[in-house]
């Protein structure tokens, strides 16, 4: 059920509506709008009765939600909601590109790629240092020196930060150090690490599994907001298929259901979407046109020396010729690319 208040609703009266929930035993969770303050009903076994809020100070009306994730559909909040990464904005109508290197090496490594990535234009910076990898004999990341060596070239460029947590004790340092929680997709129906996020104030990019359907990712989403945080950023990464000339298969069709169904950012990662260098710019090319908001993009210098996925990063030049291009593709579902941080004296 979705209480929405009426225009110029005060602070007391959805406070009121607030407590009347939490009285019958149920969850209430404010979703702030443009214009008003919509509250979502969780923890109900079955229908609520609308009377019991349709005439307390400043509800406009009580809508049922048909759709079993509540808090991330559209019917709870029909305007595109807009994450704050480290100052950027995701989602709307803002363009983020998220890129950097797979894994973290090196400082060395680490700064050289970052500040190929803040002159080409994107706004985020990533990097693993936690790796879940295939095989258990492969670089597995540096842990928490890579997140500290993330960190300090994140301050060296001035670029927001994101980095996947794999466990929960992971979690808290992916937390200290990072602007924003990366949870994989092998961890995106790990539904303890998703409650735990979700009581984290803290960004969240939430990949799609691979072999998740978009209501499953959907869901996943959903632990994240019922826990209070509404930060949360989708992510296709592409799914397990029969194909056998690309790594995954990367789902466009994903991006437009997603924006129909849910008000939340999704953005498109063509690097483990393809798993092969020379498709990887094609298919963000694709994704922008679809209407993406953003693209997550792995780059390296010397990808031939990368410790993990060589195969599909893309050399700097490559990512500046990309976003060179957005301002032609991007009004196309008139978007704009987001404005980066301003570098300071």
């Amino acid at each position: 059920m979705l209480i929405v208040m009426t225009v110029g609703a005060t602070p007391q009266q959805v406070e009121r509506v607030i407590e009347r929930v939490s009285a019958l035993g149920l969850k209430a969770h404010p979703i702030p709008g443009a214009q008003r303050v919509a509250i979502g009903i969780t923890g109900n076994q079955g229908a609520v009765e609308p009377a019991l809020f349709e005439n307390l100070p400043g509800v406009l009306e009580v809508i049922p939600v048909s759709h079993p994730y509540k808090l991330v559909s559209r019917e709870a909040k029909p305007e595109s909601s807009i994450v704050m990464v480290g100052g950027v904005p995701v989602g709307g109508d803002n363009f983020a590109v998220f890129a950097g290197p797979c894994s973290v090496e090196t400082p060395e490594q680490t700064l050289t790629i970052a500040r190929h990535v803040r002159a080409s234009g994107a706004q985020i910076l990533r990097g693993g240092a936690f790796k879940p990898r295939t095989s258990p004999y492969t670089f597995q990341g540096l842990g928490e020196p890579g997140l500290a060596i993330l960190r300090d070239v994140g301050h060296e460029v001035q670029m927001p930060i994101v980095s996947e947590a794999l466990d929960e004790g992971s979690l808290d340092l992916v937390a200290e150090y990072c602007d924003m929680i990366q949870i994989g997709a092998r961890n995106m129906q790990n539904y303890s690490l998703l409650r735990t996020v979700g009581r984290l104030r803290k960004p969240v990019l939430l990949k799609r599994g691979m072999g998740a359907t978009v209501d499953e990712l959907l869901m996943a989403a959903e632990y994240v907001l019922a826990e209070g945080n509404y930060q949360v950023v989708l992510c296709e990464r592409g799914i397990r298929t029969f194909a056998d000339h690309t790594r995954n298969t990367l789902d466009l069709a994903a991006v437009v259901a997603v924006q129909r169904l849910s008000h939340l950012p999704i953005i498109v990662d063509p690097s483990h979407g393809t798993g092969k260098r020379h498709k990887v710019v094609p298919l963000a090319r694709a994704a922008v046109a679809v209407g993406a908001d953003g693209l997550m993009i792995e780059v390296h210098h010397e990808p031939s020396q990368a410790l993990s996925d060589a195969s599909q990063a893309i050399l700097p030049g490559e990512l500046s010729e990309l976003i060179q291009q957005l301002p032609q593709l991007l009004p196309l579902t008139g978007r704009h690319m987001a404005q980066p941080l301003r570098l300071s004296a």
